[in-house]
């Protein structure tokens, strides 16, 4: 096909480049999903209190994140935090402190949505109760926006993995760094690429199908 030789994929070759780089990335998403979904709601409740001295730093944050190319927020942080605090932290470290602080700001949006998707009228019950601001989000708002953006967020996770790609720019052993390695050593990197691409496909395909049951089994429930 195209002279491409795939002859050098073996197994030996995915346990010494692949599956350590795969394990990064999966790590990777898992943390910066978990981080970001607790980072992103706070901002989203911040946004939503009604207190300026809350939601005008939210809101700059949110909104200068989402401004800003992942890419560039990956490098700045690992070129210049070591420089203000005077040591290196490594790609690894840098590259889940800069992705758990980047999609905060998207799952901020995608909470924020939810929370504003359920009806005021339970807010209201929960008040007349006697809840708090806190308890009637606890107990209340927050279950119901979790289950109704649930679809949305593991999108969002989807393409949190697809973006973990570009750890490669700070030299983090990612599953792309893994795969580009393995062409660089056997000389194919034009069939390294492919396979790379076949992998996160795979991955990311079946992850959507996943999504799209959980997005049936939704609306059965509602």
């Amino acid at each position: 096909m195209l002279g491409l030789d795939f002859s050098f994929i073996s197994l030996d070759v995915i346990d010494k480049f692949v599956l350590g780089g795969l394990v990064f990335s999966v790590k990777l998403t898992i943390i910066a999903t978990l981080g970001g979904i607790l980072l992103g709601t706070l901002l989203a409740l911040m946004r939503l209190s009604g207190k300026k001295v809350l939601m005008v730093p939210a809101t700059f944050y949110v909104n200068g994140m989402r401004s800003i190319p992942l890419v560039m927020v990956i490098l700045w942080f690992f070129l210049l935090i070591p420089t203000l605090i005077g040591r290196n932290i490594g790609a690894e470290l840098s590259a889940i402190i800069t992705f758990v602080a980047f999609e905060a700001a998207y799952f901020s949006e995608i909470m924020r949505a939810g929370i504003q998707s359920i009806p005021r009228g339970q807010v209201h019950a929960g008040q007349a109760m006697g809840m708090t601001y806190s308890q009637n989000m606890r107990l209340v708002v927050l279950p119901q926006a979790f289950r109704n953006m649930l679809p949305v967020l593991f999108t969002q996770t989807i393409i949190l993995f697809q973006d973990t790609s570009l750890v490669y720019a700070i030299g983090a052993y990612d599953l792309l760094k893994g795969v580009t390695l393995s062409g660089k050593l056997y000389g194919r990197p034009e069939e390294a690429y492919v396979m790379a691409a076949v992998i996160y496909f795979a991955i990311c395909f079946a992850l959507s199908w996943l999504v799209k049951r959980l997005q049936v089994k939704i609306a059965i429930v509602r």
